[in-house]
């Protein structure tokens, strides 16, 4: 009985650990130890060496037999290969198996900055993690804050940036743009577009422009004239290419961009 529950729990670990590598596999094959990554080693027939250590802020860990160990910067199965040469050529180990499980992501972390309600430094915990899931860590974007978010880092040696549109992800089945983060990636949030309404209104002052708002949408938000003022003949000052704002007319079914200037005039009667 006791062989045997040996055996279930032998098998159960690999499943473990085939599962966990084969999560790393799919999500960043060529991930890069960094300091405070927590792994699990184990030397295939050697129980003495199997052991969980943690990478130091130098890059290095403490290994049986070899003592420090410089794995920072390395990719897993670079590791391997080292833990494994150095035991051969040490002659401790004739013919040594490693294996290593990163069991804990501490190394790579992305920062998440702007408009979001918790601002700050956020570590990998697993080798998919997307956009999205950063953001609903740092508290989502704040009522100010804009849908689009821009990601920025390196993928190959080069830079990269990306805007993504965090409602289409699920309003337009845009799923293809929640991308993965790595570490040293930065999300930024920019301030939402605005507008701003003033003269006879209820409720003057600045606004957010939502998706599609008209100039009667952006008036009702404002909570619509007072009863000396008219929604006829609202003037409308509009950023120009130049930078100076225009007086233009438009019919309370055009669209509102943002830092556009809404004036409600007095009713004349």
């Amino acid at each position: 009985m006791l062989g045997k529950g040996i055996i279930r729990l032998l098998l159960l670990l690999l499943l473990v650990m085939n599962g966990v590598s084969g999560q790393a596999a799919e999500g960043n094959n060529d991930y890069r130890l960094g300091a405070g990554d927590t792994m699990h080693i184990v030397v295939f027939q050697n129980p003495d060496l199997t052991t969980e250590v943690r990478v130091s802020e130098s890059g290095e860990i403490s290994y049986p037999l070899l003592g420090s160990v410089e794995l920072g910067g390395m990719t897993i199965t670079a590791a391997e290969k080292k833990i494994a040469s150095l035991l051969k050529d040490g002659k401790f180990v004739q013919q040594p198996q490693v294996n290593i499980v990163l069991t804990q992501v501490r190394g790579n972390q992305v920062s998440v900055l702007g408009q979001v309600n918790r601002p700050g430094r956020y570590p990998l915990e697993t080798f998919t993690i997307h956009v999205s899931d950063i953001l609903a860590v740092a508290g989502g974007a704040t009522g100010t804050g804009s849908d689009n978010v821009i990601l920025t880092g390196t993928r190959n040696g080069k830079l990269f940036r990306k805007e993504i549109d965090i409602p289409s992800l699920f309003l337009d089945d845009k799923r293809s743009d929640d991308v993965l983060v790595e570490g040293g990636d930065i999300i930024y949030v920019h301030r939402a577009p605005m507008y701003y309404i003033y003269g006879e209104v209820q409720r003057p002052g600045s606004y957010r422009v939502e998706r599609n708002m008209t100039l009667m949408q952006a008036l009702a938000q404002g909570g619509g004239p007072t009863l000396r003022g008219t929604q006829r003949n609202i003037k409308i000052f509009r950023r120009g290419g130049s930078g100076k704002l225009d007086e233009i007319s438009l019919d309370l079914t055009a669209p509102v961009n943002n830092d556009d200037v809404l004036y409600v005039r007095e009713s004349l009667f």
